[in-house]
């Protein structure tokens, strides 16, 4: 019988028996944590709850109802890790969280998260076990997994939980799909107890089609030999707005969690909103001569008197480096242009022929207040990619919850 979602749902929080290890801190108000950020003159990451929550729900929708395996993977995009599914806890939608190290999946379990939570990658022995003690799932794809699992299913006394890992032409992880159906028969021999099966798309629109008919085949073949396979699920966020026909028994987003768009996906199709702002107080305002230049390089000259301000955040925060190529920031409800060269640790924008911005005004370089400054939009004005955007947040800026 294919697995609903309600019992999937049941089934997982009956079985995360070790998910309040640690009690979960009590959360100061939202403007409290806001106005805690802005006293110090180093950036931080806003990180909003409201719009995380948001954003799932819409996914849900767009995957007709079917449940959210988030994907928190790299600090949560960007946002923090155990931030992020602190934030998204107890969302209806939600049939748990998917990460790809082991530090990440402690880090939850070690929060309070109760969730049902898989490690999607390779572990060695010793971290698997530690992984089964904290009733985190593993990822089943090795050659040795059934001999590997069989012993900590012997030493715990239990049937240990996996996902089957199928690799369907991404060659990175995972069992290769022409020779899947004879490891799986020997998995099943067994105590494990397969919560679902999954692949990943390599995002080649012809070649995605290849590789969801071999996972397709390969699902068939085992429903034949009645073997178990759980919720199949394969479509990242690029799957969800792009190819529906992935959308199977469960959804796997991560980018679009965060509000932020895949490559090609349709914008109308769903409305998104940034979960975070990556925000600095400004830190100096100084009238520039003609003539003057800012920043390395002299990339930028004053033609005549002009004011500028500087903003104590660069790319060692992971504010993109061509960011001086045409993005702006937005301080109060005014945007500004970024020029000379965004160093490591300070950008400079030009405010014009008024010093109409203050020291410790709050200016927020990426976020959902202005088109200009979305995350898709500063990774077209960048020439990267949106996931970098995200991703190459600094880990040591504050993250602040509200």
């Amino acid at each position: 019988m294919t697995p609903t979602r309600r019992t999937f749902l049941s089934a997982a929080a009956a079985s995360a028996g070790l998910g309040a290890l640690t009690p979960r801190p009590t959360l100061a108000s939202a403007a409290e944590r806001a106005q805690q950020a802005r006293r110090g003159s180093d950036p931080w990451i806003q990180v909003d709850t409201a719009a995380l929550r948001a954003n799932a729900t819409s996914l849900a929708a767009l995957a007709g109802g079917r449940p959210i395996l988030a994907v928190i993977k790299n600090n949560g995009y960007g946002l923090g890790t155990v931030e992020v599914a602190r934030a998204l806890d107890g969302h209806p939608a939600l049939a748990g969280f998917a990460v790809v190290k082991v530090s990440a999946a402690l880090a939850l379990r070690n929060a309070g998260i109760e969730l049902p939570v898989l490690h999607m990658g390779a572990t060695t022995p010793g971290e698997s076990t530690e992984l089964v003690a904290a009733d985190v799932r593993l990822s089943a794809f090795q050659d040795s997994d059934p001999v590997h699992i069989g012993g900590l299913a012997e030493s715990f006394r239990k049937r240990i939980p996996v996902h089957v890992y199928v690799d369907t032409g991404m060659r990175r992880l995972g069992m290769p799909a022409h020779r899947a159906l004879p490891w799986m028969r020997e998995l099943s021999t067994i105590p494990v107890k397969i919560e679902g099966t999954f692949m990943g798309f390599t995002e080649e629109a012809e070649f995605d089609a290849d590789q969801l008919a071999r996972f397709e085949s390969f699902a068939s073949q085992a429903r034949e030999s009645r073997l178990e396979l759980g919720l199949l699920h394969a479509a990242s966020s690029h799957g969800l707005f792009l190819r529906s026909e992935a959308h199977l028994d469960m959804v796997r987003p991560g980018l679009a969690l965060y509000g932020a768009y895949p490559s090609g996906a349709d914008p109308s199709a769903v409305q998104l909103t940034p979960a975070f702002r990556l925000q600095a107080p400004v830190a100096r305002v100084e009238l520039l001569r003609a003539g003057d230049s800012v920043s390395y390089g002299r990339n930028w000259v004053a033609e005549r008197p002009t004011w500028t301000a500087t903003l104590p955040v660069g790319h060692a925060d992971g504010y993109p480096r061509r960011a001086v190529e045409g993005c702006e920031v937005l301080i109060g409800r005014r945007l500004y242009p970024v020029v000379g060269a965004v160093s490591a640790s300070h950008t400079i924008v030009v405010l014009g022929d008024q010093p109409i911005v203050s020291v410790g005004d709050v200016a927020t370089l990426v976020g959902p207040d202005d088109p200009a400054i979305h995350p898709n939009e500063v990774a077209r004005r960048t020439g990267s990619s949106v996931y970098d955007v995200l991703m190459h947040l600094g880990q040591n800026l504050p993250r602040v919850v509200v």
